[in-house]
């Protein structure tokens, strides 16, 4: 199963206490590095959702943000008694000594800071509903990850069956190849007005025929196409191992490209670096 490195959700949740919200959103990394940013009060429900992100998500450079907005209309108008019998002895003694000063009245005295008690939030309770919407925003993420991987694979698929079209293609070409190099020597002779010997030619064939003998590229190829298509349909992280089989892609066509004595494998070895820096593209995005 093909996950993708590059993924996006969003969760919010409106609660008695407030709004919650969880955004996790990641992009391709050679190892995983998750980032939490949360408000100080969320600090300590960090560690178990940072392990709940380590037993999904095995790669990839990961950021979550995690909200909390208090919902103050909901505060109740709890009076601090004790802070407003302090206020107003404080009061008495400004009258006290200083002669005519006016008393504030009540609204007034309740705008003053600490009189009025906000109600206080369960942050317990808000852990546990932090942990379930981050839990629902992991499962969107996922979901993600593994549509973008299906696609990733998918276009992965298509370039191994052009690369094991084109690989038929010189199977069926190089038994011709020899005629080729004898018609093409006897031409040459025949240009310089050369007698050749028959057995000087068959040497020259012979030697010609196995500088450009690609049989063992061509095989190679066949076997790392069919890897690959193994690779991908296993689960867990599977990127590393691709891109280790890309590098041997390269390998087999630069060989190819190495012993090219026709046009022909010429255009074969670029058409399948083509096709190779194609799906290495891909491959840096899958997990």
């Amino acid at each position: 199963m093909t996950d993708s490195m590059t993924a996006f959700a969003r969760r919010e949740e409106d609660t008695a206490f407030g709004t919650l919200s969880v955004e996790i959103r990641s992009v391709n990394h050679r190892y995983l590095e998750p980032t939490f940013r949360q408000p100080d009060t969320l600090k300590p429900v960090e560690i178990p959702l940072r392990e709940a992100l380590k037993r999904q998500v095995k790669r990839g450079k990961v950021d979550v943000q995690l909200r909390f907005y208090p919902n103050q209309a909901s505060a109740g108008l709890d009076v601090n008694v004790a802070r407003l019998q302090a206020l107003n002895a404080a009061l008495h003694k400004v009258r006290d000594n200083v002669a005519d000063s006016p008393m504030p009245d009540a609204l007034a005295l309740l705008q003053y800071p600490g009189i009025l008690a906000a109600e206080a939030v369960d942050m317990e309770v808000v852990f546990t509903a932090m942990r379930s919407l981050f839990d629902a925003a992991l499962t969107d993420f996922m979901a993600h990850r593994r549509r973008e991987g299906q696609e990733l694979g998918k276009m992965i698929s298509d370039r191994l069956d052009e690369i094991d079209a084109i690989v038929e293609v010189m199977r069926e070409e190089m038994p011709g190849w020899v005629a080729s190099f004898r018609d093409s020597l006897n031409a040459k002779a025949a240009q310089l007005q050369v007698e050749l010997d028959a057995d000087r030619l068959e040497q020259e064939v012979v030697i010609l025929a196995q500088k450009a003998d690609v049989a063992e590229e061509l095989d190679r190829l066949i076997t790392h196409t069919r890897e690959v298509r193994h690779i991908l349909k296993q689960k867990g992280a599977i990127g590393r191992r691709l891109d280790f089989l890309m590098q041997e892609f390269n390998r087999e066509a630069n060989t190819l490209g190495s012993k090219a004595t026709n046009s022909r494998v010429t255009q074969a070895s670029v058409d399948l670096k083509v096709l190779i820096e194609q799906m290495r593209e891909q491959v840096q995005n899958i997990e």
